[in-house]
């Protein structure tokens, strides 16, 4: 046997000398370069049925062996040569045409061998059927007697299984089967007795082949019953009893043998009148619990019989007349099996002995039959050492000659198996089968098993040791597995190269096996329990860590409810993430996240809830209540798909009106299933429900049934009744009809009632169906009181309320009197009037309008000027205040009142004149030397009266100088050094006084070594009360203020909310003490409101309570009254609550131009204030003041430009403070609106327009009147 090879895995040992036995198995897994016997592993197991439209038929056989085996075939135990055999089918198969196929019927055995043995195949046996036909016959009518039995005999041909028998007319219709009439399992149809209508001559049998798709018919056979009754002059005799006795089976006993597994079937069909009834007994035991009788009782049924049903039956059948029994004996038997598994093949060492144990058991009790390369075995043939003990074959110190196939075979009356048994008998030096440094990975913590494949005679001995040390592996953790190596929960530092070594009495061979031991898959992000909207789209994550060496075979598969979801390789991402588009309620379930690889998997499980709106309720149902015009309904809610149902919507529809349309009726909540409705009369109603949950609303319940209420009369009257007057002398009355539905029945009307209000007693009325109705030949703008009742033919609606209107208006007849005006400043005037009897108004009073006209302007009196304007103040008032006049001019002053029908006649007119306004140079200071400074000034923008020169001041610690000039330029001497100068303030005088003080401050140089930081310069004061002021950056270092009789307040601003306003202010440290008063008035409605006094000192005031979205006029004053004057005003706009608002001041093209504007601005003042130092351009031509000889006047330069900067700011930068209402003509308010406070202030809006000044108390008003 040298250079032969054998696959060996140790076997549990029997005995000493059986050490070396294999399985079979164990063979067949052999490399293909060692020789082994043949065996059979695959073949056509019987029996084969050839169908009539099968073209061919396939008999396999195929076995494997080294060398390859050889087939033959026998055929009912003679040679068979195969008529074709093909190399479409490996091996020993081959194919039977369907053309005279009846001549290969039988039973096949294959036989496949090489140089080591032969195997064999069980029997496989073909059976060809013929095509089933009833032969030809002559059938004689069947002539009984009424009463007595009748078999129609059927005699169904043989044929392909299943097999269905039917009885049946010529026309196809089947026979009716009962207690007395019944076909038996053999096919025959039978009567236990016979009737008149039993008599045809059509009966026909039909047999159904459905596996060969035929059906055959038998000759139809007639059946005659004669009448058994005297019809002679004597009345019908009752027909006698008969006894009962069996039709089938015959005799008193039948023994019944099947097979475990099979289906019983016992049958009693009797005979005798009346129809006898059946029953069925077991003998000594109850009826198994599986037990079915069918054909009305004749037939006793039990599915997959076992030895339990095995036993004595009976079966009885019985009428008046007496009964009859018949036995039945049930014998359950069995083929022949395995009792545990087939013999295994054997390899033993030469001089051991050899046993085959062949355990099988059937009923009865199989026959054993022995074979060696498959022709059958005898012991007596001179070979002493093998002996057959019942079941069991012996070889006595085996040799190599010993070696073969053999064959167990064992049979009975229900079939027989057949096992093949490889039996070695050898000595052989180990030879290992596994590959040469296999290599084998596993993850961390998992168990790995490293083969060692070894085949010797005798066994061999088999240890591992790990390359890098040569000790042997042993440990908790290391087993011997069959002669490979088992690792328990793998180890990093187990990684490396390992040796089988295998070594018997023959001889040693080793194998080397790589292990790699890996991180193991871990899910870190597992997916989450998602709540999800149907709809909407589900992402679902799953990300794991995965060995680097492994990311090439690793994916991630999802699964849904244990099911795998097949994904593409785009669908499934290596992220993990599971997208669900359109997720809907069949997405609903546990989703498991499986990371894998080639060696591990790790897994993770998330709920996926899919939230839909709630199913529509069942089962709607109406239940009257008190009336039939108050129901209730009812209702079984649906699913609400994992979403509570927060409410249920009832809904009706009418036919009569707006049939189709549905409306809501009523809300109930979602813990309610139940609704009590009132309905309106005379309509024909349908109902429908739906359940409302997060997600929506979901689709409507089943519409009820027509529910008709009753008619009634109405239940309410008309609303919005309205009430006009389009002319003078007439009334309209008109109101919101009844909707159609309200009417509650036919004939809906209206009754109008009027009457005048305090004046008459009685009411006037008048039936109408319009919703309308006129009043004519009224009294103008006279109080009606009206009510409006609804009724219609069953009766009038409830009590109606009255409501008051007016008649017609007309215009004003009359003008307000006693019109007088007071001049509160050169822009601003006070209108005061009586108004007109109310008598003469005729009408709702809507206001007054005043009309001024501008007839000259005393700078150019000789030109006449045509300057009219008009404002309305509406509401009931007696004073106004106009602004936007001219100064220095002469008016002309009109008044009317007005309502909805227009303008009544204009007042006797006023004339009045304006005084002359303030004038306000420009000043500035330069050349500021040791002991001097010049100050230049230039003259107003607009003079507002006559000019006739300055008055200059200037103050020296507390003395101040005073002097007058006529040029624009002065000159300061006698200064001290360093000492900062209040600057004089020049005042233009015109005729009637002097204008508001314009003061500067400045300083002297200080000397070397210190820096001018600072300078102020005072513009404006407008009136003895209001200083507006204009601070400019300069280089000079310290400020100090001009004296005014309110406080001096810098950095005056405010800040705006939807709800609040805050006012903020820094106050000089000896204004602190001083007291301020916030006004603010809403534009709308025109009412101003003061706050209480509060302290400079505390720098802010909060205004709260304002509406969102609103406008405001703010004040910031010195005294309690309103018109006093201000010190600072403002109009403001709360913001709307919740408004998204963009700051551009943090928008970086905001804050890039800023710093650029910042820049020039310093190089630009740079610049300036050098070339000032250097004299700048101006030449100084300076007189002395002959009054004064301290001062320079007159002095002048070659190019005199006033500083430019007719714009008036305050201390702290804001916009002028002063009187800009005198200022503005009317095209300054923008649009103007109709609205008035209480006194008749002017407060209308100003579209683009801030104001920030108030009107100055005036030093002597004069009132003017016509």
């Amino acid at each position: 046997m040298q250079g032969i090879s054998f696959f060996f895995l140790p076997c549990d040992l029997i005995t000493e000398t059986l050490s070396l036995m294999v399985t079979f198995n164990t063979f067949m897994s052999l490399h293909i370069a060692v020789e082994q016997p043949p065996t059979i592993i695959t073949h056509t197991s019987g029996p084969i049925v050839a169908l009539p439209f099968d073209n061919t038929i396939t008999i396999r056989c195929e076995a494997r062996g080294n060398p390859p085996p050889e087939y033959r075939w026998t055929k009912d135990g003679e040679d068979f040569v195969p008529p074709y055999v093909t190399t479409d089918h490996p091996g020993g198969t081959f194919e039977l045409h369907n053309k005279g196929l009846q001549a290969f019927q039988g039973k096949y055995r294959c036989y496949a061998s090489n140089e080591l043995g032969t195997a064999m195949t069980e029997e496989i046996e073909l059976r060809v059927p013929s095509m089933p036909k009833f032969p030809k016959e002559f059938n004689f009518p069947v002539v009984v007697k009424e009463g007595e039995p009748i078999v129609l005999e059927c005699n169904p041909p043989e044929g392909m299984a299943p097999r269905q028998i039917y009885w049946m007319s010529s026309d196809l219709k089947h026979i009716e089967q009962d207690e007395r009439v019944s076909m038996g399992i053999d096919g025959n149809l039978y009567f236990s007795n016979a009737l008149q209508n039993d008599s045809r001559a059509d009966y026909c049998c039909f047999a159904h082949f459905s596996k060969i798709r035929t059906i055959v018919q038998k000759t139809q056979m007639a059946v005659v019953v004669k009448s058994c009754r005297f019809t002679k002059n004597s009345l019908s005799q009752a027909r006698p009893a008969r006894r009962p006795s069996l039709l089938l089976p015959s005799g008193v006993q039948t023994e019944k043998v099947l097979l475990k597994g099979e289906n019983l079937q016992l049958e009693c069909i009797p005979q005798g009148y009346p129809t006898p009834t059946v029953k069925w007994m077991k003998m000594g035991d109850k009826l198994p619990l599986r037990t079915q009788l069918n054909n009305f009782g004749k037939l006793l049924f039990i599915s997959s019989v076992d030895e339990s049903d095995g036993g004595k039956y009976m079966c009885k059948g019985q009428n008046p007349a007496g009964e009859v029994v018949h036995y039945f004996d049930v014998i359950v038997e069995d083929p022949p099996k395995w009792e545990t598994e087939p013999p295994q093949s054997q390899l033993t060492v030469i001089g051991t002995d050899v046993h085959i144990k062949c355990s099988v058991s059937g009923k009865p009790p199989p026959d054993i039959t022995w074979r060696r390369n498959g022709d059958l075995f005898r012991d007596d043939l001179g070979s002493n050492n093998k002996q057959v003990f019942d079941d069991t074959l012996v070889f006595l110190n085996a040799g190599a000659q010993d070696s073969a196939v053999y064959q167990c075979e064992a049979s009975n009356t229900h079939g027989s198996i057949l096992a093949n048994i490889n039996v070695m008998v050898m000595n052989m030096a180990p030879r290992i089968l596994t590959r040469d440094f296999q290599e084998y990975a596993v993850v961390r913590g998992k168990d790995v098993v490293m083969n060692c494949s070894v085949f010797s005679s005798p066994p061999p001995n088999i240890s591992w040791v790990k390359d890098e040390t040569l000790e042997i592996v042993k440990g908790e953790r290391f087993s011997d597995f069959g002669g490979s190596l088992k690792i328990f929960s793998a180890e990093k530092s187990d990684s490396g190269k390992y040796l089988c070594v295998a070594s018997n009495t023959e001889g040693n061979s080793s194998v080397a096996a790589i292990l790699d031991v890996k991180d193991s898959t871990k899910i870190v992000h597992p997916p989450q329990d998602m709540r999800i909207i149907s709809g909407t789209t589900a992402q679902l994550t799953c990300q794991a860590e995965v060995d680097k060496s492994l990311r090439d075979a690793f994916e991630v598969v999802w699964r849904k409810d244990g099911e795998e979801i097949p994904l593409s390789s785009e669908e499934n991402p290596s992220d993990g993430m599971l997208q669900i588009m359109s997720v809907n309620l069949d997405d609903q379930g546990s989703y498991m996240c499986i990371a894998r690889t080639i060696l591990d998997e790790d897994n993770a499980t998330a709920l996926l809830t899919v939230l839909d709106v709630p199913d529509a309720p069942k089962n709607l149902e109406i239940l009257e209540l008190k009336s039939q015009r108050n129901v209730c309904l009812s209702w079984v809610p649906g699913s609400d798909h994992n979403s509570s149902v927060t409410e249920f919507i009832v809904e009706y529809e009418e036919s009569q009106w707006e049939p189709g349309r549905w409306k809501e009726l009523k809300k109930v909540a979602g813990n309610q299933a139940t609704a009590e409705v009132a309905l309106q009369g005379d309509l024909n109603y349908q109902f429908r429900v739906y359940a409302v949950n997060v997600v929506g609303p979901g689709p409507p319940s089943e519409p009820t049934e027509r529910y008709k209420t009753p008619p009634a009369a109405p239940e309410k009257n008309p609303e919005n009744i309205k009430i006009q007057g389009p002319l003078p002398h007439q009334l309209d009355i008109s109101w919101e009809p009844l909707l159609p539905m309200e009417h509650n029945g036919p004939g809906l009307e209206y009754k109008v009632s009027y009457r005048k209000l305090g004046v008459e007693d009685v009411w006037k009325e008048h039936l109408v169906k319009r919703h309308s109705f006129v009043v004519r030949n009224t009294s103008t703008f006279i109080p009606f009181e009206i009510k409006i009742q609804s009724r219609n033919s069953h009766g009038w609606g409830p009590d109606p309320k009255v409501v008051t209107g007016y008649s017609g208006e007309d215009v004003p007849t009359a003008a307000p009197r006693d019109v007088a005006v007071e001049v509160i400043n050169t822009t601003v005037l006070r209108v005061s009037w009586t108004p007109a009897p109310p008598a003469t108004v005729r009408g709702h009073l809507g206001g007054y309008d005043v009309h001024w006209l501008r007839k000259r302007s005393w700078l150019e009196p000789n030109k006449i000027l045509d300057d009219r304007k008009t404002l309305s103040f509406p509401g009931k008032r007696t004073l106004a205040i106009v602004p936007g006049l001219e100064p220095f001019s002469e008016y002309m002053l009109t008044v009317n009142v007005f309502n909805k029908k227009g303008n009544g006649p204009n007042s006797d007119p006023v004339t009045f004149n304006t005084p002359e306004g303030e004038q306000v140079p420009i000043l500035t200071a330069s050349n500021a030397q040791k002991d001097s400074v010049l100050l230049v000034w230039a003259p107003p923008r607009e003079t507002n009266g006559i000019l006739t020169g300055y008055l200059l001041q200037h103050h020296l610690g507390t003395y101040t100088h005073t002097h007058t000039h006529t040029h624009e330029r002065a000159g300061l001497w006698g200064l001290e050094e360093g000492k900062p100068l209040p600057l004089p303030s020049p005042k233009p005088a015109p005729e009637p006084g002097c204008g508001p003080p314009l003061a500067q401050e400045s300083r002297t140089p200080p000397t070397a070594g210190n820096l001018f930081t600072s300078a102020n310069l005072f513009s404006c004061v407008i009136s003895p009360f209001l200083r507006v002021s204009v601070f400019l950056s300069s280089l000079f270092s310290t400020s100090y203020f001009f004296s005014s009789p309110v406080p001096a307040l810098l950095n005056i601003s405010s800040y705006v909310s939807d709800t609040f306003a805050k006012i903020s202010w820094i106050a000089e440290t000896e204004q602190q003490d001083s007291e301020l008063y916030v006004a603010y008035m809403n534009n709308r409605e025109g009412n101003w409101l003061v706050s209480e006094a509060v302290n400079a000192s505390r720098r802010f005031h909060v205004i709260d309570g304002l509406k969102p979205g609103t406008v405001y006029t703010v004040r910031l004053m010195a005294k309690r009254l309103v018109d006093n004057a201000s010190i600072f005003e403002d109009v403001i706009q709360t913001r709307v609550k919740g408004a998204q608002r963009s700051n551009f001041l943090t928008h970086g093209w905001f804050i890039g131009t800023m710093c650029a504007v910042a820049l020039l601005t310093l190089v630009a003042l740079m610049a300036c204030f050098v070339r000032r130092n250097q004299g700048g351009k101006y030449l100084h031509v300076c007189t002395a003041d002959p009054d004064h000889p301290s001062l320079l006047v007159g002095c002048s330069d070659g190019e005199e430009k006033p500083l430019k900067g007719g714009s008036l700011l305050s201390l702290t930068g804001d916009e002028a403070l002063g009187d800009s209402v005198s200022r503005d003509s009317m095209a300054d308010y923008g649009n103007v609106g109709r609205e008035f406070n209480e006194d008749g202030s002017f407060i209308g809006e100003y579209s683009g327009f801030t104001h920030r000044g108030s009107v100055s108390e005036p030093s002597g008003p004069q009132p003017v009147t016509a």
